[in-house]
């Protein structure tokens, strides 16, 4: 049973980046009604919310778009930077969402900046312990694997709520400021819903790991 519900978390998670490209591809080709571009939507964000000290940059890259809520930095890739599609509105939004987290002390984007490290440190390391530990059949180097998978499992599971609040925030702000064209809704919609499937999906895989292993102790030490 393990074993089958891991292969199912795995093609899952294709399928859930394959319709991640899929929908934003489709978006991406559709320009939204006020012709702003990704960064012009992300500093009228900032702006309406009075947030200074955000920095915006410009990264290589595709779907690279992310918050460092260590630098106030909200990094924007060329595909959406200067873009005026459907899809480059709703990606700045969102990352702007995050930056709005952080400047009102938001809890949960503060617990998952103080998971980073360990989410880095089963990341680096969790699968190829687990992989010692399988091939040399050591039950104890595998506990440790396990417990490092752990560790980006957790991140990974607190990393769902953020998301999901920023992609609201998101939303509420292009409505405030009136770039919410209703026509163009389900759109923004379709392409915010889509990125957070990718993070349910990412936590639907590790587990689907625990599974695995849990399988392969028979539930004696991973515990």
């Amino acid at each position: 049973m393990a074993y089958a519900l891991a292969g199912i978390a795995f093609v899952g998670s294709w399928l859930v980046k394959r319709y991640l490209k899929t929908t934003y591809k489709k978006w991406s080709m559709v320009e939204n009604q006020y012709k702003v571009t990704g960064a012009q939507t992300a500093a009228a964000i900032l702006e309406d919310q009075g947030i200074t000290g955000v920095r915006l940059e410009q990264v290589r890259g595709k779907l690279t778009d992310h918050y460092d809520p260590s630098k106030d930095i909200l990094r924007l890739s060329q595909q959406n930077w200067g873009k005026t599609s459907v899809s480059a509105m709703a990606v700045s939004a969102h990352e702007a969402g995050h930056a709005m987290q952080d400047f009102s002390g938001d809890f949960r984007l503060k617990l998952r900046k103080f998971l980073v490290p360990l989410a880095a440190l089963g990341a680096r390391f969790g699968p190829m312990v687990v992989m010692v530990g399988l091939i040399g059949g050591n039950e104890g180097i595998l506990k440790i694997g396990a417990l490092l998978l752990g560790g980006m499992t957790i991140f990974q599971i607190a990393t769902l709520p953020v998301e999901f609040n920023a992609s609201k925030r998101a939303l509420e702000s292009l409505e405030r400021l009136g770039l919410s064209d209703p026509a163009q809704r389900d759109g923004v919609e379709a392409v915010l819903r889509a990125a957070a499937l990718t993070y349910v999906a990412a936590a639907a895989t590790s587990l689907a790991y625990f599974a695995m292993l849990f399988a392969r102790g028979r539930g004696r030490w991973i515990v």
